[in-house]
């Protein structure tokens, strides 16, 4: 009886795969371009000029008449064609904002004026952009430079330098530090796994390849260490020497993600990368956790012995 149970009738499929040769170029495009058909592109640049006849009339030198998408306009890919004999680019592309406004535009052409319409792609497009990099890399410095500098000077708590007895803060530097080296080392390694996430994103870390979930794991964790580290500042220090600790912070786990996926793109962020972890869990483990509290005014101790705070001998 437990052997006939377990035997299980084939389905009959012959037809489950039959599919029109539309639908398999479809597929075929899908796989190495990662849209097709019906999907949302939000209009990023100024203008998109797009021509209303079809694109053999164009490669022919034939006179087409034209029209514009503006910025913001949401897009969608109405049809794809293949154009061999274009010298330019053989992939045109035709979206439609209306049933009015439709018309062809070389894929070449289309994809640095268009990002995928969803918040998350949106998102990655800003955070990748070069010159966007490269300011915010100049002022984050400055910014936070000014910030640690002001911090010293005030001699403030600040994360690895002079650090509160929390783990959490330590914690989340090196977690941005360690996503910025993962985000630069996919762009690099696996650039067309990461293209595909850029069209087709998600938050869930269990529906993408092992890479991209480690990613993401390291995003979540940022997101849970930034409010548990702020509860904990907040115990461990006043209104005002919260508010300074958290500027310096930010300010730290700014630099960490400009400096690790800069230098990442250069092989320099993976040594790098090591030499922070050793130096941030040393000056932390070392100086900064303390296990013990005074037993007169309350204070975290490093150790036993006369408190600093009041001058009690704990034993």
């Amino acid at each position: 009886m437990l052997l006939t149970s377990c035997y299980r009738q084939d389905v009959s499929t012959s037809d489950a795969w039959t599919v029109t040769e539309q639908q398999m170029d479809s597929i075929s495009f899908y796989t190495t371009h990662h849209y097709t058909y019906n999907y949302n592109f939000l209009v990023r640049s100024d203008s998109l000029l797009l021509v209303r006849q079809q694109p053999s009339e164009v490669v022919s030198g034939m006179l087409v008449d034209t029209l514009f998408v503006h910025g913001g306009d949401v897009v969608v890919v109405a049809d794809i064609t293949t154009m061999p004999a274009d010298t330019i680019d053989s992939v045109w592309v035709q979206i439609a904002r209306d049933q009015q406004t439709i018309g062809w535009v070389r894929e070449s052409q289309m994809l640095p004026s268009v990002s995928p319409d969803n918040p998350i792609s949106q998102f990655i497009d800003k955070f990748s952009d070069q010159h966007l990099l490269i300011i915010m890399a100049f002022v984050t410095l400055v910014a936070a430079l000014y910030v640690i500098r002001s911090l010293f000077r005030r001699n403030a708590k600040i994360v690895h330098f002079n650090d509160i007895p929390s783990f959490y803060p330590t914690l989340l530097a090196l977690s941005v530090a360690a996503a910025a080296v993962f985000y630069s080392t996919i762009q690099m390694a696996d650039p067309d796994s990461w293209r595909h996430y850029y069209y087709h994103p998600t938050l869930n870390p269990f529906a993408v390849p092992l890479h991209l979930g480690l990613f993401l794991f390291t995003v979540w964790a940022m997101v849970l260490l930034t409010a548990a580290a702020f509860d904990d500042i907040r115990r461990h220090l006043s209104t005002t020497e919260s508010i300074l600790y958290c500027l310096g912070l930010i300010g730290v786990c700014a630099v960490n993600y400009v400096v690790f996926s800069i230098s990442t793109l250069y092989y320099i962020g993976y040594p790098l990368l090591v030499a922070y972890f050793i130096l941030a869990l040393y000056h932390y483990f070392r100086k900064s956790r303390k296990n013990y509290i005074c037993g007169q005014c309350g204070q975290y101790l490093h150790a036993k012995g006369v408190c600093p705070h009041c001058g009690a001998v704990n034993i």
